[in-house]
């Protein structure tokens, strides 16, 4: 959820008429994108430690650790947040000028325009963008037991260990992600 409403902002963004804004989101997109997301859960989790830990200190508080769910959903809500922005931007400028163009001849507001035809039309182009997004994120979850996020990759890696048996495991584990996308591929297009 993180992700798709950082997607909308800035979408909104980039395509808001404020030259900054859009140098901004453009910086971020173009920077999520092209630093894998391994290296970005790293540098996003160590350095909100770093960040909230000198806070902390400057107030005289002392050193605050992260829950690694919390910082699990952070990273990915904010590296996936870049891959929503994309989507969205192009589903709203798919969106037919006409479209607008009408409801602003009816007499609608901004807000009218934005809630009644904008958003429900751009949805519709954005819906095959999101369940890609939804299901590259559900992959991507198994990076965050690098978090030390107690995730079934991590349980594997543990079994593993402890049998002397990885490979398998590491089967099992494949497994239960290709499930859960498959079922997902199914209640998405179905």
């Amino acid at each position: 959820m993180l992700a798709v409403i950082i997607g909308l902002i800035g979408a909104g963004g980039k395509l808001s008429q404020n030259r900054l804004s859009g140098l901004i989101f453009e910086g971020y997109t173009t920077l999520i994108r092209g630093v894998p997301d391994l290296v970005l859960m790293l540098l996003i989790f160590y350095g909100l430690q770093i960040a909230l830990n000198t806070v902390t200190e400057a107030m005289g508080v002392g050193q605050i650790d992260i829950d690694p769910m919390v910082a699990g959903i952070i990273t990915l809500g904010f590296i996936y947040g870049a891959y929503f922005t994309e989507t969205f931007r192009g589903a709203f400028m798919a969106v037919p000028k006409g479209h607008i163009e009408a409801a602003t001849a009816f007499g609608f507001t901004r807000g009218q325009v934005f809630r009644r035809i904008m958003f429900p039309s751009m949805m519709r182009y954005a819906l095959p963008g999101i369940g890609n997004n939804w299901q590259v994120i559900l992959k991507s979850t198994a990076l965050v037991s690098l978090l030390g996020l107690e995730d079934v990759v991590k349980a594997t890696q543990l079994a593993g260990k402890s049998t002397w048996e990885p490979f398998y495991f590491a089967i099992v584990c494949g497994v239960i992600y290709l499930v859960i996308i498959h079922f997902e591929g199914d209640l998405h297009f179905t």
